[in-house]
């Protein structure tokens, strides 16, 4: 058994349900009023046996028409009444109970964009989806249906045995036999469904990442034709899914069978006694029709225990998984506005970019594991460009993800012209530095949205500049230019011009700092020189680290420095570089290599 389904045969369904009480509580009054209009209008049709009663024992005893008219119209008026009140009970807590899962996706989404990166890369995204759609879903429904009628059903019972033993308390003890062992097997239902239900909610979670990732990765699915071991793969996570849900069906199968068949058979039994007492004389038939009638009445009450205990054991694991996510801790905001120039000496001069003795492992790392980055010291001057050049592995785009802060130092410090950035509040830092990865997102959204989110109140001058110093032209030729949609994933475009899109969000802002993870690399050799000569321009007023594969990419730097098994193993000019560091000189070769035959396939 998973650590997670230890967890859940352990919990109180009762104490994770009760996280809920800070969404609900803005609209307890309309739920309370719901409970109160629902135990009403339940206890309505429980006056219906008693009128039954009055009307064998008197209009019908006597013979009188008239009296079983109006019995029959009291009925009447009863049902409608009891229909209109649960009516009115669902129109209560209809919106309200929308409200409240809109607030619980919106706060899980907000809160998702403050989480780290590193949590973002343990989850699987269908995780966090499942929990975002599938569970709240569950938690709606338990909110609008089984709370209410927990405490209506059990007002209802304890009502109705309070009548069936002031009718005839004989009989009524008989109907109050089955109590103990319906508890008994209620609990040990209640802890069985938990541990299913929580295999059930993760496994969509799991079905729904594959979902996802075959979705997005439909390209490489079709051109490696692997789409059989891909519906392979679903059919296999579908086949699990069913069984544990077929598991779901059995054990609720189990408990509703028993739950039906008990009550059925005490009612059998109170039937039998009762008519021997009425042929006997000591038990008048219009009593015993009203005693049965309202142990009849009782039986969906009881009937639906197993029912609603179902429903309210999957909203439990729906809300312990919803706050799995709500409890991992946010990305700290770092120091105010005023604190980090006040308390850093150097805060405010031109010092440029710095990493002061920065180690890094990741979080999940083990205790014995060596870190990725291990005593990092490197200045990159005011308005110079730093190329970063390594091996593959030896922690380039890890360093890069260190100034933005996507994660944080694990020891030493990272500062921007003498502040400590984890001093910063992250808003600020992000004005401060931009970046563009080698892996181009774009967002289903128009290209202009998409080079505008890197910076705020940009407008349509700044979207021409960065467009042009990108060279991505291309985009006039498109269908409504800048404002055509790009899909999701810009999937609709080539992954040139996507990189140069990422790198025209990079420069719209014009940045103090900007951090490039090899940017150029999908771009043609003729491109990239137009993009070069562009960039050159840019990077003359700005403080620079780029990462670079290419000597292309390298000669727009003033200076390179060389990262090797996660240390800073050299730092010079290029041409030094090569003449000094033999491991420098072997990677630009290569490199070298690798640019002349792209040279020679493009002519």
């Amino acid at each position: 058994m998973s650590e997670k389904h230890a967890a859940t045969r352990d919990r109180s369904a009762v104490r994770s349900l009760l996280r809920l009480w800070p969404y609900v509580r803005p609209v307890r009054t309309r739920l309370f009023g719901a409970a109160f209009v629902a135990v009403v209008a339940s206890c309505l049709g429980l006056v219906i046996p008693l009128v039954l009663k009055w009307m064998v024992d008197g209009p019908v005893a006597d013979r009188d028409p008239g009296g079983v008219w109006l019995g029959a119209l009291v009925l009447l008026l009863l049902g409608v009444a009891e229909a209109l009140l649960f009516g009115f009970r669902r129109w209560l807590v209809a919106r309200p109970l929308a409200g409240v899962e809109a607030a619980m996706r919106a706060d899980l989404y907000r809160h998702l964009q403050r989480l780290p990166v590193a949590f973002h890369d343990r989850w699987a995204s269908g995780q966090l989806l499942s929990r975002g759609t599938t569970d709240l879903m569950l938690l709606r429904m338990f909110l609008a249906f089984p709370l209410t009628f927990l405490l209506v059903n059990a007002t209802t019972i304890l009502v109705g045995y309070v009548i069936l033993l002031g009718q005839q308390w004989t009989l009524g003890l008989v109907l109050l036999a089955p109590i103990a062992p319906l508890v008994i097997l209620c609990s040990v239902f209640e802890s069985r469904y938990a541990i299913v239900a929580r295999q059930a909610q993760d496994q969509v979670g799991d079905l729904t990442t594959v979902v996802e990732e075959s979705v997005l990765g439909i390209r490489i699915i079709k051109g490696f034709g692997r789409h059989r071991s891909q519906a392979r793969a679903f059919r296999g996570l579908s086949e699990r899914l069913r069984g544990t849900e077929l598991g779901k069906a059995r054990l609720l199968a189990g408990i509703w069978a028993l739950i039906t068949t008990i009550p059925e058979v005490t009612i059998g039994a109170a039937l039998v006694l009762g008519t021997i007492q009425v042929a006997d004389g000591a038990l008048s038939a219009g009593t015993l029709v009203a005693f049965l009638s309202t142990a009849l009445a009782l039986r969906w009450p009881v009937e639906s225990i197993g029912f609603l205990l179902a429903m309210s054991q999957e909203a439990a694991t729906a809300t312990e998984r919803y706050f799995e996510v709500m409890d991992a801790a946010e990305e700290s905001s770092g120091g105010s506005h005023e604190s980090g120039a006040a308390h850093e000496p150097g805060a405010g001069s031109a010092d440029g970019l710095r990493f002061e003795g920065v180690e890094f492992r990741y979080p999940d790392a083990s205790d014995g594991a060596a870190p990725v980055l291990a005593r990092i010291d490197l200045r990159v001057r005011p308005g110079e460009t730093m190329a970063l050049v390594g091996g593959t592995g030896s922690g380039k785009t890890t360093l890069t993800a260190l100034v933005p802060r996507l994660h944080e130092v694990t020891a030493g410090r990272i500062t921007l012209d003498g502040e400590d950035i984890a001093a910063m509040p992250r808003e600020r830092l992000r004005e401060l530095v931009s970046v563009a990865f080698e892996e181009p997102t774009l967002f289903s959204a128009s290209v202009g949205e998409n080079v505008l989110m890197g910076a705020e109140g940009a407008g349509g001058e700044e979207l021409g500049r960065a467009l042009d110093i990108a060279q991505a032209g291309f985009v006039q030729s498109l269908p409504h230019g800048a404002d055509t949609q790009v899909g999701e994933q810009g999937l609709s475009l080539s992954g040139g011009q996507r990189q140069r899109l990422a790198l025209a969000r990079a420069v719209v802002g014009q940045p103090r700092f900007l951090v490039l993870d090899d940017p150029l690399s999908a771009l043609d050799v003729h491109t990239e020189a137009l993009v070069e000569a562009a960039l050159r321009r840019v990077l003359e007023d700005t403080t620079a680290l780029v990462v670079a594969h290419r000597p292309s990419t390298v000669m727009l730097a003033d200076r390179v420095a060389l990262l090797s098994g996660g240390r800073i193993a050299a730092v010079g000019t290029h041409q030094e570089l090569l003449r000094t560091n033999g491991e420098y000189a072997w990677l630009m070769s290569g490199a070298d290599a690798q640019e002349t035959d792209a040279e020679e396939g493009a002519r």
